[in-house]
């Protein structure tokens, strides 16, 4: 037992607001890597790369989501899976080449969340792709409409313009 210095009662204590840790529901989120770190296996036999993601929309903005992947381990199932979800992580956020874990950092791309449960509820990434062109997720750039959009410039002026 150990005595505080001091006296706690509950009416003199800020009241908090921790957040939601509720899985979010199955679906595609865009998001982007604010984290990401070389760590060793729980057996030390192998290395993977925890990644954090935040969550930018299309809802639960600012929530965050974790994922690992396997790089190097002792099942080669694992180590396969691992490396191709770096693959797509790659192209989803347009590098060739990985050679330090910060080149991912700031990377924007739309992941597929899935629900899992058990002991412990939560989230599980199960898909990556690009918010580029032909992403549903993607936010398109705005381009004019009609005829004037990319038309050569007109040789006379219009009816109402001339005098």
């Amino acid at each position: 037992m150990a005595f505080l210095d001091e006296e706690f009662t509950l009416d003199t204590l800020p009241k908090g607001n921790i957040g939601n840790f509720e899985p979010l529901p199955d679906g595609w989120y865009n998001a982007t890597i604010t984290g990401a770190e070389v760590k060793a296996t729980k057996a030390g036999d192998g290395k993977y790369i925890a990644c954090k993601y935040t969550i930018t929309g299309p809802s639960h903005q600012g929530r965050v989501v974790f994922g690992n992947l396997n790089i190097k381990n002792a099942s080669t199932k694992a180590e396969e899976i691992g490396r191709q979800q770096l693959g797509e992580i790659m192209r989803a956020i347009g590098l060739a080449k990985v050679t330090d874990t910060d080149q991912l950092i700031g990377g924007n791309l739309g992941i597929k969340l899935v629900v899992k449960t058990g002991e412990y509820a939560g989230n599980e990434i199960k898909g990556y792709k690009s918010l580029g062109v032909g992403s549903p997720a993607a936010v398109a750039p705005f381009k004019p409409v009609g005829p004037a959009a990319g038309a050569a410039p007109a040789k006379s002026a219009p009816p109402w313009a001339k005098k």
